[in-house]
């Protein structure tokens, strides 16, 4: 697909370089990102199920349109200022994957008076019976979710909680919609090998199944069964009872998905562009004006048998120097140095010269910043530059 028109940073002409750009942005290589859509697309595709993209991740327009199987979705969403934004922008099919509290029905109902099939999702009687009456109050069935715990990371009813899910079934089915069940493998962030990710997979695809099971067994509709995670969705070996498959980061991929081997370091298509201010030799360092308030503060990767620091640094090309890593940082500050422990050289870089560090959580780094750059491969040229947005 093509890109669109470019519009610069303030005062800089088109066409620019990776050398205009003030310092630090966001960098998207345009070609990995296409490969990693592709490669899972690919994949569900022999699966036999669908993608519904989670958008939380890219937070942009311009990304959304190429992750998508139309520009009306299917996707996911995490704030209900994500479902606004795509759906000003024609998005119709969303799932909003986070439990809806009762204060944002009323937010719920306007986006699907204005067109949006927006679906919330909910894992408490409490919830179902506030979607109701929100439906009741509306004139209109809110369609929900039923989140189900697959492996007790986070929120969710346990698949074998039979009756807990009836009866959520049940309130939703009387006055709003039962629109089906989801989950989400939190633990495959864990990583432990391929062994360990299939299993995590088969657990994740064993639990909606069987709470799917239980609603149907009770008369109830579940037309949709539904996970989610990028290390599952890149291992998973049976899809069998599951409709969609929903995932986010493998878009761009980043060191903690590297680092339990959802993706090799060179699919990882976002960076963090930033320039060399000073140094300070005898302690090895290597100081850049790319420090957390650019990075983040995510360790992701702390926990993991290679600690990459605030992230990986690589030259302009965006090829990575071998065991160098942004050891610490500041919030307008980067501490560039060799990962300890290791042999390798720090490079020898001048004030003025840039870098391109690759992340640690690709969400929280991308959260940083209102805008990608976007490029291809190895060249400097800027091809687009992607607005993106936050809040809730």
């Amino acid at each position: 697909m093509a890109l669109e028109t470019i519009h610069p940073p303030a005062g800089v002409a088109t066409p620019y370089t990776l050398q205009q750009l003030v310092t630090p942005c966001l960098i998207l290589d345009a070609d990995r990102m296409d490969r990693n859509i592709a490669r899972l697309g690919s994949r569900l595709s022999r699966l036999g199920v669908s993608l519904r993209p989670h958008l939380k991740t890219a937070k942009s327009i311009d990304v959304a349109r190429r992750v998508m199987k139309s520009p009306k979705g299917p996707a996911t969403v995490s704030t209900l200022k994500e479902a606004e934004l795509f759906a000003a922008a024609g998005v119709r099919d969303m799932i909003y994957a986070v439990g809806i509290a009762p204060a944002k029905l009323a937010r719920v109902v306007e986006l699907r008076a204005q067109g949006a099939d927006l679906v919330v999702t909910l894992d408490t009687v409490e919830q179902a019976k506030a979607v109701a009456e929100a439906s009741r109050n509306a004139g209109m069935r809110i369609p929900a979710m039923i989140e189900i715990d697959c492996d007790g990371h986070r929120s969710g009813v346990a698949p074998t909680s039979q009756g807990q899910l009836v009866e959520i079934g049940q309130i939703l089915t009387a006055e709003a919609e039962l629109r089906g069940v989801l989950t989400h493998a939190g633990d495959s962030y864990r990583g432990g090998g391929a062994e360990a990710l299939q299993r995590f997979a088969e657990a994740e695809r064993l639990a909606v199944v069987e709470a799917a099971k239980f609603l149907r067994a009770a008369g109830l509709p579940c037309p949709i069964v539904s996970v989610g995670s990028t290390p599952t969705a890149h291992h998973v070996e049976n899809l069998a009872g599951v409709t969609e498959v929903r995932a986010g980061v493998f878009v761009f991929f980043d060191l903690v998905m590297a680092g339990i081997g959802a993706c090799q370091i060179d699919d990882i298509a976002l960076s963090v562009l930033a320039t060399v201010i000073g140094h300070q030799r005898e302690r090895g360092w290597i100081i850049t004006d790319g420090g957390w308030m650019s990075l983040s503060r995510d360790r992701g990767t702390s926990k993991q048998a290679v600690d990459q620091g605030y992230g990986m640094v690589c030259d302009l090309d965006g090829d990575p120097f071998r065991e160098i890593i942004v050891a610490d940082a500041n919030q307008e500050h980067g501490i560039i140095a060799v990962r300890p422990g290791s042999n390798g050289d720090l490079p020898d870089l001048a004030v003025g010269d840039r870098v391109r560090i690759l992340p640690n959580h690709a969400c929280a780094t991308a959260a940083q910043h209102t805008a990608y750059h976007v490029v291809r491969g190895r060249s400097h040229a800027v091809e687009a530059h992607w607005s993106r947005f936050g809040g809730w």
